[in-house]
Order: structure tokens, then C-alpha cells, then sequence
């Protein structure tokens, strides 16, 4: 078989197209690799066809084009074309389709594809350049382009549950917003800023047609989530994440804690409290044998942070609750216990808690939580911590929509 032929079937393509010929530059002559130049033609005889609209049409004149290919073993492949471009009546100057890549694309769709894969299974752009022999800029554009094909594709399906929350984007307080899909279990978008304007935002770049389906959306009690939701989701519940609530209740604990240690020590008694934090914060399920025995030890009753612990401890009665009715009257025997405490941060935290009492009482209804963002911001901390940073936020978007955001990647036909 000649290296024509050979090319011509592992290309797989089709007439008109073919391969005219194979030129070899070996190791040392431009490519420590070698490299390997398919020549492929579009015959001047044959008829062309509008991209757009497949109407036959006069040709324009013709491009030379390179594409990047799949090495043949370990040398490097390259297809070489000039690529005849169409005056279409309908649609101008237009150039024609070629099978082995996409418009715009400098790489072939299996090249991509690879690219792709190799993404995936690293995590970093750094490492996918080494593995790949492209420069990071490459890389960087076929992430960009296969998160617009998977955008691009993304079907116009019911989302009943959104959950919106923020993320660490850099140094500081500087924040990006997270909108998921509760149900399919994926990042929908990111925008930069945790405001009214951020969310809103966030919340339009669904389809009309999907928001329609919106049923709840899980959120901390951010004011501006909550505003930007009853502008643009107006028919959607909140549902107030019970992990911000405890987050919430947890920090009111630690808060009396601080201030009862404080109070010990001036009394002479600096060991009460000492290295017991954790004890407060973590979830008794996971404490282990020796924070069992120490917290046991405590005679809670006479502290503060003991009432305020057993406070918070109280309120996790209220998410086993499916009637908001039977939920609401939980929550009034334990707002009275909490506001009668006399411990201020409790109060305040109960407080909170009654302004947003809607929210929490949705709960009941949709029993949806941002367990999901919470997941995702796990994923994203990753992505973040293999890139090193990122230069700017649009690179940001696109590796969180890239690795979380469950699209279609890869170019037509190589999937």
C-alpha cells in the first residue's frame, strides 16, 4: 500500500477530497520529533457547496491551511490543504467545510478530542502543553472552543432546582458567583462580584424558556441573591441552604465561647475552655474517642457555650419537618428558648433566623440543599490550585464550565 493510500484511509476521507502526497522531515531537520506533512486537494473539477446553505456555487478562490494532527507513532503529524472558499448569492464569501476540522481551528477534531481528554485527566494546561507538544495559548483555545461547543449544544430541558452560591475567586474579598443545576448536578454559569448585579445576571443567562421551569433555588440569606431572584425568578421559592444556617448557629457558639474563655481567665480558671473550639464546632458524629471523652468531662450546663451548644444542637430537629405547619410551630418553641438565653449572639442568630423564616419553611416543601455548589466548590478549589492562579476571570470561567459544567466537549463525530 502506498503512503498515499495509507493516509487517505486512516484520514478517512472521502471523495472529492484526497491525499496527494506525504512528505517526511526527519529528526534534527526542523522537529526533534520528525515530522510527517499530508498534503490533501480539493479538485479544481469537482462541484463546491455553500457551508451554510449547501447550495452549489461558483468558487472564489482558495487558502492555504495547516492543521495539527495525531502523531504517526511518535512523529509529528500535520495536514496541509488549500482550502477553496465559495461566493455564495445567500451568504457571501464563505469557506468551504473540510472534514478533518472545524472552522477556525488550527487542529484537527481528533487532535482536539485528544486535547480534550487530556484535560480532563490532568486538571492543568502547564501539564496538558507537555503532554500534547502544543504551547499553553493552544491548549487554552481548545478549552475555549470546546466550552462553546458544549454551551452551544445544551439542551433546553425543565431545571427545577437551582442553587446559587459564591466562591473564592482571588486574594481577599474578591468573590465569584456560582449558579447550579440542584438536579443535574452541574455548574450552569459563573460571573465575577457576589452583588444584585452579579446574581441577576447569572440568573438571565438561562434560556426564558428553562426559567420558566424554575420551581426553587437554593441560597444562603445574601440579600442580593434573594433580590436579584424575585426579579428575574419571581415564581421560584428560596429555600434557605441548612448549611448556612448552621454556619450561622455555629458562629454564635463560637462567639460566646470566645467571650465566656475570656471571662474564665480573668477569673483564674484559664484551662476550662482551653483547646476545646473544635468540640463546639464539629458535628458529634465526628468527634473522636478522645473528644468524646474531653467534651463528657465539661460540665456543660453551667457554661454558656454549653447552652448555646445545646441551642444549636436543638435546631437540627427542625430539617426532619415535611409540613411547613408542623416546622413553624418547632421553630416558635425554639425561638422562644433561644431569644430567652441571654446570650446575645444567640439571640441575634435566632433573630436572623425569624427574618428569613419563609425560606427556611420552603425547606419542607423542596427538601433541596446547596450540597451540590458545596461539592462543586471542592472541584473548583482543585481546578483552582492546579492552574496557580488564573490571568483572568474568563480563563476561570471556562476550566470551572470546562471540568463541572457537564457539556457536550468534543468536536462532531469524534465521540
Amino acid at each position: 500500500m502506498r503512503d498515499i493510500d495509507l493516509y487517505q484511509m486512516l484520514l478517512g476521507l472521502t471523495p472529492p477530497w484526497r491525499v496527494t502526497s506525504v512528505e517526511v522531515a526527519p529528526p534534527g531537520t526542523g522537529s526533534v520529533l520528525g515530522e510527517i506533512t499530508v498534503r490533501v486537494e480539493y479538485p479544481s473539477s469537482e462541484k463546491l457547496h455553500c457551508p451554510d446553505c449547501e447550495a452549489i456555487v461558483p468558487g472564489y478562490d482558495s487558502r492555504p491551511r495547516r492543521w495539527r494532527h495525531l502523531n504517526t507513532m511518535q512523529w509529528k503529524t500535520f495536514i496541509e490543504s488549500d482550502v477553496p472558499r465559495v461566493n455564495c448569492p445567500s451568504h457571501g464569501v464563505k469557506q468551504a467545510r473540510v472534514s478533518w476540522a472545524e472552522d477556525q481551528s488550527r487542529f484537527t477534531a481528533l487532535f482536539e478530542a485528544f486535547t480534550i481528554d487530556v484535560l480532563m485527566a490532568v486538571r492543568s494546561k502547564v501539564q496538558a502543553e507537555q503532554l500534547t507538544g502544543i504551547s499553553w495559548d493552544q491548549v487554552d483555545r481548545v478549552m475555549s472552543r470546546a466550552v462553546a461547543r458544549g454551551l452551544d449544544r445544551r439542551r433546553i430541558e425543565a431545571i427545577p432546582y437551582l442553587g446559587i452560591d459564591e466562591k473564592s475567586f482571588g486574594k481577599g474579598h474578591d468573590y465569584a458567583s456560582v449558579l447550579c443545576d440542584l438536579t443535574g448536578r452541574r455548574v450552569l454559569d459563573v460571573v465575577p462580584e457576589r452583588t444584585k448585579a452579579a446574581a441577576t445576571v447569572l440568573f438571565q443567562r438561562i434560556p426564558e424558556a428553562q426559567r420558566a421551569t424554575v420551581v426553587a433555588v437554593a441560597m444562603d440569606m445574601w440579600p442580593s441573591f434573594m433580590e436579584a431572584r424575585a426579579d428575574v425568578l419571581p415564581q421560584a421559592e428560596v429555600v434557605h441552604d441548612k448549611f448556612h444556617v448552621v454556619r450561622e448557629l455555629t458562629r454564635a457558639v463560637d462567639t460566646v465561647r470566645k467571650g465566656e474563655h475570656r471571662q474564665l481567665k480573668r477569673d483564674g480558671q484559664p484551662d476550662v475552655l482551653k483547646k476545646t473550639k473544635y468540640l463546639w464546632l464539629k458535628n458529634p458524629e465526628n468527634w473522636t474517642e478522645n473528644q468524646r471523652a474531653h467534651f463528657e468531662s465539661l460540665k456543660i450546663d453551667a457554661l454558656q457555650v454549653g447552652r448555646a451548644w445545646s441551642i444549636k444542637e436543638a435546631f437540627e430537629g427542625f430539617w426532619e419537618y415535611r409540613y411547613a405547619r408542623s416546622a413553624r410551630k418547632f421553630f416558635d418553641r425554639w425561638y422562644f428558648w433561644a431569644t430567652h438565653s441571654r446570650l446575645p449572639a444567640v439571640i441575634e442568630a435566632a433573630r436572623t433566623l425569624k427574618r428569613h423564616l419563609p425560606g427556611l419553611l420552603a425547606y419542607c416543601r423542596h427538601r433541596i440543599t446547596n450540597a451540590v455548589a458545596e461539592g462543586m466548590n471542592s472541584k473548583i478549589q482543585l481546578i483552582k490550585a492546579n492552574a496557580r492562579g488564573f490571568r483572568n476571570f474568563e480563563n476561570y470561567r471556562a476550566a470551572i464550565l470546562f471540568h463541572c459544567g457537564g457539556l457536550s466537549l468534543y468536536p462532531h463525530g469524534t465521540r
